[in-house]
């Protein structure tokens, strides 16, 4: 019975990335962020609560990429399907579509807006990739795929509540859309190492990346808000390859 337990967070975390999915189609970008990170939250937590109980099992390496593929690569394909879609209307019908919580899509809309779920082709590959991928244990090879949610999701979220004309501006152009699907879909699949946030100790000492990192994160999302993600990002991968160099 207890093996169960792990796997059945993982179907939490498939649950609410399948809410998202429906939520994110209905322009609710908000509750559906709230999802994913409640599926996130369950996805970290079925691999500790597995090694904890020692029922790790091939099954459930099964199921977690494919909970994972759901909340952590097809909402966000979706989501930045729906803000380029978004840049497709003039200024007066995107800001009805944002507050209106009504889907704008019909069969006549253009091809652009289908550029987004190269993040969702990009995710699948990243995790079929790391199933058969052994050396995966202690650091990631490219950006994990709830890593990479997170920051699709911040998109929205920091035009909902930063408040801020400018960053609307920048976000809600096709151009940027475009460059940000591109890059998010390389930095899944390339080669570069970074650090993963498991603790074999809690020696500062050992863990001297981490602990920083952890710290620069609560110092920036207290400034910055969901601003704070973007930078989060950049500066987990800057700090990876950072301790690749120092560790050589």
């Amino acid at each position: 019975m207890k093996k169960q337990i792990p796997n059945a967070l993982t179907l939490l975390n498939l649950l609410c990335g399948c809410i998202a999915v429906i939520l994110a189609f209905n322009n609710n970008f908000t509750t559906a962020a709230l999802f994913v990170f409640c599926g996130i939250f369950f996805d970290f937590f079925d691999g500790l609560v597995a090694r904890k109980l020692n029922v790790q099992s091939a099954l459930g390496l099964q199921l977690d990429s494919l909970a994972d593929m759901v909340t952590s690569g097809l909402v966000p394909g979706i989501i930045v399907y729906k803000l380029l879609n978004l840049t497709m209307l003039t200024k007066t019908t995107q800001n009805n579509s944002w507050s209106s919580g009504t889907s704008s899509i019909d069969f006549n809309i253009p091809l652009i807006p289908l550029f987004g779920l190269l993040i969702t082709l990009a995710s699948a590959y990243r995790l079929a990739q790391f199933n058969i991928d052994e050396d995966q244990q202690t650091y990631f090879k490219g950006l994990p795929t709830p890593a990479n949610a997170i920051l699709i999701l911040s998109l929205p979220l920091i035009i909902e509540f930063q408040n801020s004309d400018v960053l609307n501006t920048i976000i809600l152009n096709k151009w940027f859309l475009i460059l940000f699907t591109l890059l998010s879909s390389y930095l899944l699949n390339s080669g570069i190492k970074l650090f993963a946030l498991k603790f074999k100790n809690y020696k500062f000492k050992d863990n001297i990346t981490r602990y920083v990192f952890i710290i620069l994160c609560i110092v920036f999302l207290v400034i910055l808000k969901f601003v704070a993600i973007p930078v989060i990002i950049l500066l987990y991968i800057l700090m990876s390859v950072l301790d690749n160099l120092t560790s050589k």
